[in-house]
This record gives C-alpha cells, sequence and structure tokens, in this order.
C-alpha cells in the first residue's frame, strides 16, 4: 500500500503556477494531438493533381496518415523512458522544437513521398511531447487534485481531434494545402517561449536504461502489420500473398518484441503491468475506443465531404458537437466515478459509443443532417465518459516517478489503436466499396478500371474527367460508398461492444461509500 504523499512534497511556486502550467501543456498537446486529424479534411485536396495538390494515392494519403502515427507509437516507450531520465522539461522543448521544423518541411512537401518521411519527422518530435505532458502534469498536482487535472487533459486531447477538421477546413478555404501543417510554426514558437518560463523540470531518481533493440522491433512489426491490412484492403483481398505475408511477419515480429521485453531486465514495455486486470482492462478500453473512433473519423469525412457535397470548412464544423460534448464532459467525468465507479462509467461510455457508430449503418445520402449532429455529440459524451476515469486509473496504478512510463503506455495504446482502426476499418471500407462499385465499372476503358475503383473519391474523379459519359458513375459510387460505409460502422460497433464487455468484467466497482478516494488506488494497485 502507498501511503499518502505529503503537501510539501511540491515547491509552493510551483502549486501556485499549475494551472497556467497545465495551459501550457494543453497547447503543446494540442497541436501534436490535432495533427492527427488535421490532415483528414486535407485528403481530397492533397489527392488533387499539382499545382493544386501532390496527386497522391489512396494508400499514399493512408501512409501520411499512418506515418506519423505509428512512428508517434512506437517511440512513446523510449520518449517517456529519456524524459524520466533527462528531465521532462529538456524533452519538452527538444521534441517540440522537432515537431515545428517537421511541420514548416512537410507544408513544402513536393511529393507525396516527401510528405509522408516529414510526418514522419513531426512524429519523432511529437513522441516525446505527448509522454511527457501528462508526467509534468502528474509532478505539479498532488494527488487530490489529479483526476481534476487528467479530467482537463483528457478534454483536450479530444478537443484536438475534433477541431482539426475545422481548422483544416478553415485553412483550405484561404490557403493552399501545405497550410494544415505550415499553421502549427507559430503556436510552436509560442509554446517553446511559454515552457521555458513556466514549467518546472522533473525526472525520475531511478530511471530505466534504454532499450533500443525493442523500439526497432515494436515499429518494424507495426508497420508490417498495418501496411498488410492496407495492401489487403487496396486490393480487396486479404488472401494476397504481399498482404498476407506482411500480416505474418507483422504478427511474428510482435511476437518477438513481447518475448525480447519479458526477458529483458530493461525493458521499455514491462509487460508484468499486464498481470494487473485492472491496468489492462483500462488499456484496451483505450485501445478499442480508437479504432472504433479513428476509422470512424477516417469514413465521416468522405460521408460529409464526397457524399454530402459539404466543403473541408463545414465538414469540419459538422464535427462541432463532439468537440462540445469532450468540453462539457470530460472534466465532470470524475463525478460519475465518485458516485457509480470506474466499471458502470466506463462500460456506459463504452456502450454509448457503440450505440453511436451503430447510427452511421443507418445513414444515407439525405438521412437529416441534424440527426449526424446529435450522433457526435453523444459520441463526443461517451468519449468523455472513457478516456477520464481510464487516465486516472492507468496512472494510479503505478508509482508517481514511472509517470512517463505510464503515460507512455497509455498514449501507446491510444496510437495504435488508433492506427489499427485507420488501417483496418479503411481497408473494410476498401474492400467493401470495391466490391460494391466494381460492376458499374465495366464500361470504363480498362486501364481506369483499377484506379476507379480504389475509392469513392478515385471513381468521382475519373467520372469528372470523362465529363457527361462520368455522370452515370456518380450515383452507384454514392450507393457503393454507404453500403460500405453500413459494413464498416456494423464492425466499429462490435469493437466498441468487445471493449465495454472487457471494462465490465475487470475494472473495479463503486467501493464502499466515503472510502471511493482512499481504495481507488488500492484496488487498482492489488489488481482486484
Amino acid at each position: 500500500m502507498t501511503s499518502p504523499v505529503p503537501a510539501s512534497r511540491i515547491p509552493e511556486a510551483v502549486h501556485r503556477r499549475r494551472w497556467a502550467i497545465l495551459g501550457v501543456l494543453m497547447l503543446s498537446l494540442l497541436i501534436v494531438v490535432l495533427d492527427n486529424s488535421i490532415l483528414n479534411v486535407a485528403i481530397k485536396t492533397i489527392a488533387t493533381p499539382a499545382p493544386t495538390g501532390l496527386g497522391a494515392t489512396q494508400s499514399q494519403i493512408e501512409w501520411a496518415i499512418n506515418a506519423y502515427t505509428l512512428v508517434f507509437a512506437g517511440l512513446l516507450f523510449t520518449a517517456g523512458l529519456v524524459g524520466d531520465r533527462l528531465g521532462r522539461k529538456k524533452v519538452l522543448l527538444g521534441g517540440i522544437l522537432v515537431f515545428g521544423i517537421g511541420s514548416a518541411l512537410a507544408a513544402e512537401s513536393g511529393s507525396p513521398g516527401q510528405l509522408i518521411a516529414y510526418r514522419a519527422l513531426m512524429a519523432l518530435g511529437a513522441a516525446f511531447v505527448m509522454p511527457a505532458t501528462l508526467a509534468v502534469l502528474m509532478n505539479v498536482f498532488e494527488r487530490e487534485e489529479q483526476p481534476k487535472a487528467i479530467g482537463i487533459w483528457a478534454g483536450g486531447v479530444g478537443l484536438a481531434i475534433a477541431i482539426g477538421p475545422i481548422t483544416g477546413g478553415a485553412l483550405l478555404d484561404h490557403f493552399w494545402w501545405g497550410s494544415v501543417f505550415l499553421v502549427n510554426v507559430p503556436i510552436v514558437i509560442v509554446a517553446l517561449v511559454l515552457m521555458a518560463w513556466l514549467v518546472p523540470d522533473s525526472r525520475d531518481p531511478r530511471p530505466g536504461r534504454l532499450d533500443p533493440i525493442g523500439v526497432v522491433l515494436s515499429v518494424v512489426g507495426l508497420v508490417l502489420l498495418v501496411y498488410g491490412i492496407i495492401k489487403g484492403g487496396e486490393l480487396a483481398d486479404f488472401t494476397d500473398a504481399k498482404a498476407l505475408g506482411a500480416i505474418a511477419a507483422g504478427l511474428v515480429v510482435l511476437t518477438a518484441f513481447v518475448v525480447f521485453e519479458k526477458r529483458s531486465d530493461h525493458p521499455s514495455l514491462d509487460v508484468t503491468y499486464f498481470r494487473n486486470k485492472v491496468f489492462s482492462a483500462a488499456m484496451s478500453a483505450i485501445a478499442l475506443v480508437f479504432f472504433a473512433l479513428m476509422g470512424v473519423t477516417f469514413f465521416g469525412v468522405f460521408y460529409t465531404q464526397s457524399v454530402r457535397g459539404y466543403s473541408p470548412l463545414e465538414s469540419g464544423v459538422l464535427m462541432l458537437p463532439l468537440a462540445a460534448a469532450q468540453l462539457i464532459f470530460a472534466p465532470r467525468a470524475r463525478l460519475l466515478v465518485d458516485r457509480f465507479g470506474n466499471k458502470a462509467t466506463t462500460t456506459g461510455g463504452l456502450v454509448l459509443i457503440a450505440a453511436t457508430l451503430a447510427a452511421f449503418a443507418t445513414f444515407e445520402a439525405d438521412t437529416p443532417i441534424w440527426l449526424l449532429e446529435v450522433v457526435f455529440f453523444l459520441m463526443g459524451t461517451g468519449m468523455a465518459h472513457i478516456m477520464t476515469p481510464t487516465s486516472v486509473v492507468i496512472m494510479q496504478a503505478l508509482p508517481r516517478e514511472k509517470a512517463g512510463s505510464a503515460s507512455a503506455l497509455s498514449n501507446t495504446f491510444r496510437q495504435v489503436g488508433g492506427a489499427l482502426g485507420i488501417a483496418v476499418l479503411g481497408s473494410v471500407l476498401a474492400t467493401a466499396y470495391r466490391n460494391g462499385i466494381e460492376d458499374k465499372l465495366g464500361l470504363l476503358p480498362p486501364n481506369l478500371r483499377a484506379t476507379a475503383g480504389e475509392s469513392i473519391e478515385a471513381t468521382l474523379g475519373v467520372a469528372e474527367k470523362l465529363g457527361p459519359r462520368g455522370e452515370a458513375l456518380v450515383t452507384p459510387a454514392h450507393d457503393a460508398f454507404l453500403h460500405a460505409m453500413h459494413v464498416t460502422a456494423l464492425c466499429g460497433t462490435g469493437v466498441a461492444l468487445i471493449g465495454a464487455v472487457v471494462t465490465f468484467l475487470f475494472l473495479p466497482g463503486k467501493p464502499p461509500a466515503g472510502q471511493q478516494r482512499e481504495t481507488e488506488p488500492e484496488l487498482v494497485a492489488a489488481g482486484e
């Protein structure tokens, strides 16, 4: 059992400015998480041939998204350890600087390959920022204030995911596609100045050793796995040798990673943490909700822009209810936890997410848009009541000195869940779409059929080039996409329900009245 930490542990000067420090951390967090979602509304523009865009194919667009996500996830283990060892403030400053440089380069990309490479550089910086923000938070707030601070932090994550498309849409309405990356640069400069001034340094007195072999195995394994999944969707054939071989190789490398980490005396991923059922359930909930949510965000943009005809900015504004729900409920989710316990709150949130995903399976081209707004609001509400309690459980399951490791694990599972969500649900979408449109492409020249069947954007692009002859493809493209979206949404629903079952079975219920604050950390530590 861990004894309470005395109030004098945090210097008075730091304690007085703790909310200002949280504000600076939120600014840093906002841009690195926002960049995971800001690219979505720019997909259509970047896919347009030069000079308007880069002429990127759908698979190149997916890699532009996942290059960021996979590097981000693969390096979070090590980034947390580096922060524990060198000091979180130094790592924050260095990470945000690299992120800013990568953003400036990405804005000037001359080809899809360059964009993918510079997105990976941005992720390198972001990987060192995100775990450090939560680790600093845990070291400037006393334990009794941590749930409130984590609630605000979790709200910032959801807010960034929601306002990314709005920001991107507004920029694309007035500037060229690179502006969605260049906008990061002035924010980075402001964040650097405020960090240097306000944020105190902290480190782990007994930091772990770095684990380069583990990092390489995890990144290689994830890249192979995601490549195979995306390839299978692109070909509409998961039994293809390239797709199947890459998936199998990825699983073998990831298995080797787990075995290596289990035997290592300085693992980047300490698998012993997962013996704690509560900790494992909370991690699973985070991964599964982001799996479902990022996949839906991916196809939601195509639904609003390609089928409903909204502009990038209008498409982004449609997601405002999701942001509003995050802002309203994330800081208050702890009140439900106090009243009903972690199990009921998190399970209820996942069931609500599942219901909103199922609603997408009913949407058609003429569905009243206010229904979409209601669904987005409920989705944000569900997410807020998952992120806050699971973040608190995870952070309080480990000693304060290991805050960087706990944060890295939490964010890694979030990012891996999101990357796999885009890859798996994106591939389901691509496969279902190709199967639905193939019969309608017979009149096209053979050299255009494969291209036109890749996605709704590809079909509509070919139709536009054909002029009046291509108009006959528009309605079948919309119908095929809606069918594919329904199939994908139901897959996401199933994933969210699996998460609900996991949290219902393994998260702790409500402790006896009046003892929640004292007993909850003990339950987590004991793995009950």
